[in-house]
C-alpha cells in the first residue's frame, strides 16, 4: 500500500451531510478507488427509522446496514464525479425514502515520505473483506466456536495484530465474541437467541506493533441463522365477532391474527389456521381460511333464537401447517346478532275493561305481547296502534319501554248516555322492519279486540293510579297488609274526608280500611280458585267524599305461587306377581315450580322398610321393590312423598304380592302366605265342590256294586269296609230324579249290604279267577255275579275292579251328569268336563288332576291331612288363563 495510505483513510472518512435528512450527501475521495474500498457512511436511521431493504441505484457502490458505502469495483474520478441514490424501503409500513449521494474527487496532498516505499507495493490478494459470518441460534457448541477468520494482505509486509470492537465484544451483550490477536479467528463464547439479536456488526482492526493501521477498519456482519424455536401465538386471548342471523354462506365474520417471532418469510413463520371444535357441537356453522385466518359463514340458517352464540377453538401452526410444526390454540366467540324475523303476537286475543265517563288521561288497560327476538332490541320493541273503533280519537295506546306492554288510555271523556261500551281493534308491529328468514312465509300482523265498558257515575274522588297492582304471596296469613290505595278529591287535591269501601259481588279476598285505604287479606289467597283466573283478581274500590260522590279505582291482586298442596300418589293399589318386577310409584302436586317436583319418597314403617326398598327413577317417580324373597301376601306400606318445598304427603301403598304369572290371575282374590291373606279363586271353589259330588257318586256306586246280586249273596264286613266310609248321617239326602243316575237303596244285615233298584238293575261277576265285567242280557236286567272258586263255592270279591271295568261303566253316565249339573244361569256349560287320563295303576296317591276328580282309594285317605300338593295342582289347572 502507498505511503499516502493514512491520509487516504482520513479522506475516506470525510463526508458532508446536508442539514436535513434524506437530502444530498457528498463524499470526498481520491481520484482512484479500488474495489471494496470504504467511501463513507450515511446515517440511515435519520432518514428512515426502520428500513427493511437498502439498495443502491449504481452497481459500483454497495450500502451496508450501518450506512457504510463501499465500492464494488475499481473506479476513476478523473473524468467526472459520480452520483447515485440510496433507496430505503419499509415494507410493512409501505414507506420509501431516497438519499442522493455525490462522490467528488478530493484535493491532492503531499504524500508522507515515511511510508513512501509502500506506494510501490501492489495488491495481489485481498482477504480483509470476508463474506458475512453465519451462526445458528441456540447452537449447542462446543464453545468457544470459531465462526470466521479475517486477514489483511499487509500481513505479507508487516507484523499484523488483529482486534475488534462493537456489539457482542465490548458492547452489550459483552463477551459474546472475541478475535484472536495473531490469527484473526473470530470465536463465539455461547449460544445466541436470534429473536433478541438477529445480527451483529463488529469493526475489525489490523495494526502493526507500533500502532500503524495499514488497513481501513473492516465492518464485519455476523448474521444469526433462525431456528424454529418459537411457536406462533394469537395476538388476542379471545376474538369476538358478530354476524347477523340468517346471513348467507360466504359472509365474512372476522379474521384471527397470529404472529411468530421466528425469521420472517421462512417456513418458520409460514402459518396455517384451522377450526378444531365448535360449541354447541351441531352442524358446522363457520369456515376458517387456512392462509388468511378469515372466518366466514358456512351454515345458511343461523338462528339466534335457537343458538345465540358459537364458541370456536381455532389452531395456528407454523411450517405451513405440517404436522411437525409448532402450534397454538385460541378461542373465537361469534355472537349471532338479532334480526327482526319474528313478529310479535298478543298473549290474549280479547280484553274487557271499564272506565268511568268523563275520565280523561287515565289508564284503562295494559296489553302484553310475545316476541321471540332479542329483548330490548328494535326487533322485539312493540309498536301498538288502534286499527278500528277510535274514530273520535278518544283513546290512545303507547308502549311501556320497560315491560313492552301496550298502555291503553282515555284521552277524551266518554259519554255513557251516548255509548255504553266501545269496541277497539288493536294491532302490533315492531320498531325495526321485518327481515324474513330464507324459505319462510310472509309475516302477518297480530290483532286483538278490547271491549271498554263506560260506567255511569257522578264526578267524585279520583284514584291515582287508576289501576293498582299488588303482588301477594300465595297462602299468606289472614290479615296481612298488602298495600294502600287512596283517592284524591279533584277539586281540593287532597284525600281528607274520603271513605273507601269494596262493593259486594266481587272476589272477597281483601278488604280496605275505610279511612286510611290500607288493604289487608281476609282469606288465604289461593290461585287455583275459579275467581283467581290466571293467578290474579281485579277488585273495584269505591272512594266516597263528604258530599256522597264516588270515584272508582281497580286493585289488581296478583298471586305469586306458593307451596299449598301436598304431593299425592296417583295410584296406591298394585299387584306384584312371581317375577317381582319393581312398581313405579308416581306422585303429583298441584303447585308450580319450585314447590312441586322433584319428589323424595320414604317408607315410614321400619319393619316394612326392611322388607321393601325405594329407588329413584325420575323427578316424579320412584321404584318400589321387595328386598329379597319375602312371603306372598298383602302389604300395606306407608309411603311419604316430599315435594321440593318440603311439604310431606302421607300415602298407603297396598301391594298384593301374589303367586301368579300375570296380575289378572289374582283377580282381586288372594290367599294367606307368609303372613299375607290369599283368597281362593272362583274356579278352585267350584272344582272342590264338584270333587266332593263326584266322590259321593263314586262311593254310592261302589257300595251298590258290592252289595247287590241276583242270589242276594252275603257281603263280608271286609268288603264293606273297603268300599264304604261309615260316617254320621246329619240329614236325609235329596231324591234323585235324573234318569242318568241310578237310585240305590242300601240294606244291611250282619252278612253285608244288599242293593235293590226299582228296575232290578244288577251286576254279575264273571265266574272264574279273573276280575272281568260281563253283561247278562235278559228282560232288561243286568246282574253283578260273584267270583266262584274251586267247586262252585261262592266267595265275595274284595270289590276292587280294574280301571277298564270301572271306566266302561261310569264314564258315560258321569260325563253326561257333569255336563248337565255344571250349567250356569245363562245355560253355559262348564269349561272343564270329565277328562280321560292314562291309567296310572291302582292306589295312585296323586290321582286324577281334573277339576271334578278326587281320590277313590280308601287306603290313601291320609292325603287329606296334607292338601298342599294336591290343592296347588288343582288350583293351577282351574285358573282361567
Amino acid at each position: 500500500m502507498a505511503p499516502a495510505a493514512p491520509r487516504l483513510v482520513l479522506g475516506l472518512l470525510v463526508l458532508s451531510l446536508c442539514c436535513e435528512a434524506c437530502k444530498k450527501v457528498i463524499f470526498h475521495v481520491p481520484s482512484e478507488l479500488e474495489a471494496d474500498k470504504l467511501v463513507g457512511r450515511v446515517d440511515l436511521k435519520e432518514c428512515l427509522q426502520s428500513a427493511d431493504l437498502i439498495s443502491s441505484s449504481d452497481g459500483n457502490f454497495k450500502v451496508l446496514e450501518d450506512g457504510s458505502v463501499y465500492t464494488t469495483s475499481a473506479l476513476s474520478l478523473s473524468a467526472e464525479k459520480k452520483t447515485f441514490t440510496i433507496i430505503l424501503k419499509d415494507i410493512q409500513e409501505q414507506v420509501e425514502k431516497k438519499i442522493h449521494v455525490d462522490v467528488v474527487e478530493e484535493e491532492k496532498k503531499t504524500p508522507n515520505t515515511r511510508h513512501a516505499r509502500d506506494t510501490v507495493l501492489k495488491r495481489t490478494k485481498r482477504r480483509w473483506g470476508p463474506i458475512p459470518s453465519v451462526m445458528i441460534e441456540n447452537s449447542l457448541g462446543p464453545f468457544p466456536l470459531q465462526i470466521q477468520q479475517v486477514q489483511s494482505d499487509t500481513a505479507q509486509n508487516y507484523t499484523i495484530y488483529y482486534s475488534a470492537s462493537g456489539p457482542g465484544i465490548d458492547q452489550d451483550p459483552k463477551g459474546l465474541f472475541y478475535i484472536e490477536r495473531e490469527t484473526g479467528n473470530i470465536f463465539a463464547t455461547r449460544a445466541v437467541d436470534r429473536e433478541q439479536y438477529p445480527s451483529f456488526q463488529i469493526i475489525c482492526f489490523a495494526t502493526t506493533p507500533d500502532g500503524y493501521s495499514p488497513e481501513v477498519p473492516l465492518v464485519h456482519t455476523i448474521r444469526i441463522e433462525d431456528d424454529n424455536d418459537n411457536a406462533p401465538y394469537f395476538t388476542q386471548d379471545l376474538f369476538e365477532f358478530c354476524v347477523p342471523e340468517n346471513s348467507r354462506p360466504g359472509v365474512v365474520v372476522g379474521k384471527v391474527i397470529a404472529e411468530d417471532r421466528d425469521e420472517p418469510y421462512t417456513l418458520h413463520t409460514t402459518l396455517k389456521y384451522r377450526i378444531v371444535s365448535q360449541t354447541p357441537p351441531i352442524t358446522p356453522a363457520f369456515s376458517l381460511h387456512g392462509d388468511t385466518g378469515v372466518i366466514s359463514v358456512l351454515l345458511p340458517q343461523l338462528d339466534r333464537e335457537l343458538v345465540p352464540s358459537y364458541t370456536l377453538l381455532v389452531e395456528v401452526r407454523d411450517m405451513a401447517g405440517q404436522p411437525f410444526g409448532l402450534c397454538t390454540t385460541g378461542t373465537v366467540v361469534v355472537k349471532i346478532e338479532d334480526t327482526n324475523d319474528n313478529a310479535p303476537t298478543f298473549k290474549q286475543l280479547q280484553y274487557e275493561t271499564r272506565v268511568e265517563e268523563n275520565r280523561v288521561n287515565v289508564e284503562v288497560l295494559r296489553i302484553s305481547v310475545v316476541d321471540l327476538d332479542e329483548p330490548g332490541s328494535p326487533g322485539s320493541g312493540a309498536v301498538y296502534e288502534i286499527i278500528r273503533g277510535n274514530d273520535d280519537q278518544a283513546f290512545e295506546i303507547t308502549t311501556d319501554k320497560n315491560t313492552n306492554e301496550g298502555i291503553l288510555c282515555v284521552t277524551k271523556g266518554l259519554d255513557y248516555e251516548a255509548a255504553k261500551q266501545r269496541i277497539l281493534v288493536i294491532g302490533v308491529n315492531n320498531e325495526a322492519p321485518y327481515l324474513l328468514a330464507p324459505h319462510s312465509q310472509q309475516l302477518s300482523q297480530s290483532t286483538c279486540s278490547v271491549t271498554v265498558h263506560v260506567l255511569d257515575v257522578d264526578e267524585g274522588p279520583v284514584f291515582k293510579p287508576c289501576l293498582l297492582r299488588l303482588d301477594v304471596k300465595e297462602c299468606e296469613d289472614i290479615g296481612t297488609a298488602i298495600g294502600r290505595y287512596v283517592a284524591e278529591d279533584p277539586e281540593t287535591g287532597n284525600s281528607e274526608g274520603i271513605r273507601y269501601r269494596i262493593p259486594p259481588g266481587q272476589c272477597n279476598w281483601v278488604n280496605i280500611d275505610d279511612k286510611s285505604g290500607e288493604i289487608r287479606t281476609v282469606r288465604v289467597l289461593d290461585r287455583d280458585i275459579g275467581e283467581m283466573r290466571r293467578g290474579q283478581c281485579n277488585i273495584t274500590v269505591l272512594a266516597i267524599d263528604r258530599n256522597g260522590k264516588t270515584g272508582t279505582g281497580t286493585i289488581q291482586v296478583c298471586i305469586v305461587p306458593g307451596n299449598k298442596n301436598f304431593p299425592r300418589l296417583t295410584q296406591t293399589d298394585y299387584i306384584m306377581c312371581r317375577d317381582r318386577n319393581p312398581i313405579s310409584l308416581t306422585a303429583q302436586d298441584g303447585d308450580e315450580a319450585p314447590y312441586s317436583a322433584p319428589f323424595e319418597y320414604r317408607i315410614n314403617d321400619r319393619r316394612l322398610a326392611s322388607m321393601w326398598k325405594l329407588t329413584p327413577h325420575d323427578d316424579n317417580s320412584w321404584y318400589l321393590s321387595p328386598k329379597g324373597d319375602i312371603p306372598y301376601g298383602i302389604y300395606e306400606i306407608p309411603v311419604s312423598v316430599i315435594d321440593n318445598g318440603g311439604k310431606i304427603g302421607e300415602n298407603i301403598v297396598r301391594v298384593n304380592l301374589c303367586d301368579c304369572v300375570t296380575p289378572t290371575e289374582c283377580d282381586g282374590r288372594t290367599r294367606q302366605l307368609a303372613g299375607g291373606n290369599v283368597t281362593l279363586g272362583l274356579w278352585a271353589i267350584l272344582a272342590m265342590i264338584l270333587g266332593s259330588l263326584l266322590l259321593l257318586l263314586i262311593l254310592i256306586t261302589i257300595c251298590g256294586c258290592c252289595g247287590a246280586g241276583v242270589m242276594n249273596r252275603q257281603v263280608t264286613d271286609d268288603c264293606a269296609n273297603h268300599n264304604l266310609i261309615i260316617s254320621n248321617t246329619e240329614a236325609p239326602g235329596e231324591e234323585v230324579m235324573d234318569h242318568n243316575i241310578i237310585p240305590l237303596q242300601s240294606t244291611c244285615d250282619q252278612g253285608g249290604y244288599g242293593v235293590k233298584t226299582g228296575e232290578q238293575q244288577t251286576f254279575e261277576m264273571v265266574k272264574g279267577r279273573g276280575h272281568t265285567l260281563e253283561s247278562v242280557k235278559g228282560g232288561g236286567h243286568q246282574t253283578l255275579g260273584s267270583v266262584k272258586e274251586g267247586g262252585g263255592q261262592t266267595m265275595m270279591d274284595t270289590c276292587r275292579y280294574s280301571y277298564s271295568e270301572w271306566h266302561n261303566f261310569t264314564h258315560p253316565r258321569l260325563g253326561e251328569k257333569v255336563h248337565l249339573c255344571r250349567q250356569d244361569e245363562e245355560q253355559k256349560h262348564s269349561e272343564d268336563y270329565l277328562l280321560s287320563y292314562n291309567y296310572e295303576g291302582k292306589g295312585s296317591l296323586a290321582g286324577s288332576v281334573g277339576c271334578c276328580s278326587d281320590q277313590h282309594e280308601e287306603e290313601a285317605l291320609d292325603f287329606l291331612d296334607q292338601l298342599e300338593p294336591k290343592f296347588r295342582t288343582l288350583a293351577e289347572t282351574c285358573i282361567k288363563r
